[in-house]
């Protein structure tokens, strides 16, 4: 059986600001470092990727955390998922991963991300963490460490809410992003490859 399998990543996300939307962008550079295929789609403008959201093998969904929850624009899109998608099972056995942005170093990222995952549930998609220790808590860490944060279940950003989305994107807060968008695509990998072997049995 041949190694070399395609996988199609999609990362759909709603930014009020822009300073998401950093983060998205280098989820999806993270993906395309990993081989995949990358859609990268704002929810303003899912109406015209319904279908092939039905295609790709995995999906990392993102927001900014509002008031402790994700942001109303990106509810209305999970909502809407519960008659175009959910119904139908049309997301059964993806790969989902998420992550958030806020301007407060918590600001309750911890919610929207839990929200996300279980979103994810709900259309029977297989959550992936973002696989990485706390880069920032003890004496001799840095604000430069990957997951300078400490989330686990997804990546997690903070941006200053005065600066625009280019001054306040932190590298060590968008290599995280990059991280998971790279593992979310190893991942895809690893289970179409699976699937194809079993397929071959």
């Amino acid at each position: 059986m041949s190694t070399s399998i395609n996988v199609h990543v999609a990362v759909i996300y709603h930014s009020g600001y822009g300073h998401t939307a950093k983060h998205a962008e280098a989820v999806a550079v993270g993906a395309i470092s990993a081989g995949a295929e990358t859609l990268l789609i704002s929810v303003d403008e899912v109406e015209q990727y319904w279908d092939a959201l039905e295609t790709v093998d995995a999906i990392i969904f993102g927001c900014p955390t509002y008031m402790g929850s994700t942001s109303g624009q990106f509810k209305m899109f999970m909502d809407a998922t519960s008659s175009r998608v959910f119904l139908a099972s049309k997301w059964k056995d993806k790969i989902a991963a998420g992550f958030t942005n806020a301007a407060s170093r918590s600001g309750d990222k911890l919610s929207t991300l839990q929200q996300l995952a279980l979103f994810a549930a709900q259309h029977g998609m297989h959550w992936v963490n973002l696989g990485l220790l706390s880069g920032n808590n003890s004496s001799t860490g840095s604000e430069d460490a990957l997951n300078r944060h400490g989330y686990f279940i997804g990546a997690a950003a903070q941006s200053d809410a005065d600066l625009s989305a280019d001054e306040a994107a932190t590298l060590a807060d968008l290599k995280t992003s990059e991280h998971l968008g790279a593992r979310v695509a190893s991942v895809a990998r690893e289970l179409a490859f699976g699937r194809a072997a079993l397929l071959q049995r």
